[in-house]
């Protein structure tokens, strides 16, 4: 039975939903994966640091101060997101540039011989600084390789792939191309016997369900902010007793203590407002005393509603034998995230026409779930269809998205 989720309140929040194309059509948003839309929070927030005085940090006057305070409370904020603690928490460009900052500093952990484990299934994002890694070090890397048929991470040689060689193991948390939910704390569990530092992707995830540092049991994760209706902004939470150690360049007299010292030069400050909205627009879903709990409820409760859309969707994708769908088994947890290919049409083409007839918005390629398009060859033909969920989605959508695809199928037959 479906919940009562309150979609038309939900859409009310997300101003560009209102907006129509020159051929004055709302467009559908199928993009999440690639982006959210910012929701009026975040945009109000936004606007209330930049319109009432901007300031660098450390000064004695007001404008200065409030800065200060703010980027407090939006360590505070991701702290009370991620469960983690909020000295731990760091802001940069994006996730992918935080991740190279890092494995720069990580240089001095790392020597040749060792061994760096990552996955098949992950966004390059969580793999390159790695590879970057390993071969500045002279360390060997290891991928854990993709299960073709369940679309999952194949752990059945897990004992040769993390050895007592392995320093580094990184894994992301739900794939960005098939939404498949990894068993991140199982694989951190097994690093951790071997003394192996911990990386985690939650670029994907921290969108769709809650996530618990904490629970984790890894040493670093990574987020970025508009993926979950908020702006363009990197995220990382490192533990404090490895963050101390990080050797991070940086210029003489900035603050070298944590978390500064991995933030470099001025920070992206109406970004981190817009963040502290974003946040807020998920703690007002939820319910409890606390902003944790109620983030986390919020999470909840969006994760259930996303979970109905993607069974609508799922199903329909199944019984059109023209489509090929890239999706783990019933049995495997999922994020509302769908990679497809339709036989004989190349993913651009299809894109396109879902654009320009539909107003479709839906994206094609690898995703920079590159190594997936070399384990399965999908380039030549464009790669995949994928259509992501947020929960400002509705079925009437998903009805639109049907038609579409019969409408294609029908005028390329």
């Amino acid at each position: 039975m479906k919940q009562k989720f309150p979609i038309n309140e939900i859409r009310s929040l997300f101003p560009a939903l209102t907006i129509k194309d020159h051929e004055q059509v709302f467009p559908i948003y199928f993009d999440g994966p690639g982006g959210t839309q910012m929701t009026q929070a975040c945009i109000d927030r936004m606007l209330e640091y930049i319109s009432t005085g901007m300031a660098n940090l450390h000064g004695t006057f007001s404008t200065s101060i409030r800065t200060d305070r703010l980027l407090e409370e939006a360590r505070q904020a991701v702290a009370d997101l991620l469960n983690c603690a909020p000295q731990e928490v760091a802001f940069g460009q994006n996730m992918t540039s935080l991740a190279f900052k890092v494995a720069e500093s990580l240089r001095s952990f790392i020597f040749e011989g060792d061994e760096i484990v990552v996955t098949q299934l992950d966004h390059r994002a969580n793999v390159d600084p790695w590879l970057y890694l390993a071969k500045e070090t002279g360390a060997e890397v290891k991928f854990i390789p993709v299960d073709k048929e369940d679309l999952t991470l194949d752990l059945s040689n897990l004992d040769e792939l993390i050895t007592s060689k392995t320093k580094l193991v990184a894994v992301g948390l739900a794939s960005n191309l098939t939404g498949t939910i990894t068993e991140a704390e199982r694989l951190f569990a097994k690093a951790k016997k071997v003394g192996a530092l911990t990386i985690a992707d939650a670029v994907h995830a921290v969108p769709h369900f809650p996530v618990d540092f904490q629970k984790l049991g890894c040493d670093i994760i990574f987020c970025s902010a508009y993926k979950f209706f908020g702006p363009h902004l990197g995220i990382a939470a490192i533990k404090a007793a490895l963050f101390e150690k990080l050797p991070v360049p940086k210029l003489q007299p900035a603050p070298n203590e944590i978390p500064f010292r991995l933030e470099t030069g001025t920070q992206n400050h109406e970004a981190i407002a817009g963040l502290c909205g974003a946040i807020d627009f998920l703690a007002h879903l939820g319910t409890g005393e606390k902003a944790s709990e109620k983030i986390t409820t919020g999470m909840q409760r969006l994760e259930r509603y996303e979970q109905e859309l993607s069974e609508e969707m799922e199903a329909f994708l199944k019984n059109i034998p023209e489509v090929e769908l890239y999706r783990a088994p019933e049995k495997v947890k999922k994020t509302p995230t769908f990679a497809f290919r339709i036989k004989n049409i190349h993913s651009r083409e299809a894109t396109r026409f879902f654009a320009d007839k539909y107003n479709l918005c839906i994206g094609d390629g690898h995703f920079y779930a590159a190594t997936m398009a070399e384990v399965f060859p999908v380039l030549e033909s464009g790669g995949w269809i994928r259509i992501g969920f947020a929960p400002y989605n509705t079925f009437e959508e998903i009805e639109v998205f049907k038609q579409a695809l019969k409408d294609l199928i029908l005028m390329k037959s």
